[in-house]
């Protein structure tokens, strides 16, 4: 009896034994996948954000590129960005210039690259000449033009929308015609809308 009682004393020993060794090397197996996983985790996180890095340099560049050699004011909100072009427009006239489809398709090139999916809005301005009525037309009639131009370069035509604002929020008060700076007033602006495209647009200004 005593016999059995050691055999039986022994053997839940080397049970909990075995059991301690399958615990211990399952402990260790799950903390080693643990590891393996938070190692993938942070190598992948790595790669993400230097790809971000990458990705807002190139957005600065491009930025950059557009207000040195286009002249472009950029002004980044918290989900819109403001790109006020010097792309305007001749007298009683509503035709994209030459001069300035350049401009146009730097522009076309810098929303195809970074803010895909995004609404763009064009915005049409006239100089204070004629009626507010006409110019009212006029301006949208410009914002549709500079759309046409813009679809032509491969954006979607759903992504464009167009308003007209007539003689409002003149650059150059009062000026109409051939008086010096009315051209300034016959012109259009980009607002484009989407979530976080002010604050990409900020990151990428301020990337060294």
């Amino acid at each position: 009896m005593l016999r059995a009682a050691r055999t039986i004393a022994l053997a839940s020993a080397a049970a909990v034994a075995m059991t301690a060794c399958a615990t211990k090397g399952y402990v260790n197996r799950a903390v080693g996948a643990e590891r393996t996983d938070r190692v993938a985790a942070d190598s992948a996180q790595a790669r993400d954000i230097a790809a971000l890095r990458t990705d807002l340099t190139a957005l600065r560049t491009d930025l950059t590129a557009l207000r040195t050699e286009y002249g472009a004011r950029i002004t980044a909100m918290e989900d819109q960005v403001k790109f006020a072009f010097p792309v305007h427009f001749a007298y009683d006239d509503a035709q994209v210039r030459p001069e300035d489809q350049a401009a146009l398709d730097r522009f076309a090139t810098v929303l195809q690259k970074y803010y895909g999916g995004a609404q763009v809005t064009v915005e049409g301005f006239a100089d204070p000449a004629g009626a507010s009525a006409y110019n009212l037309s006029l301006s949208r009639r410009r914002a549709d033009a500079v759309k046409g131009y813009l679809v032509g370069k491969g954006l979607p035509d759903e992504a464009l929308k167009t308003v007209g604002y007539g003689e409002a929020r003149q650059v150059r008060r009062g000026a109409a015609g051939n008086a010096p700076g009315a051209e300034l007033n016959r012109r259009v602006v980009f607002v484009v809308e989407t979530p976080g495209a002010g604050t990409v647009t900020a990151m990428a200004e301020r990337t060294n």
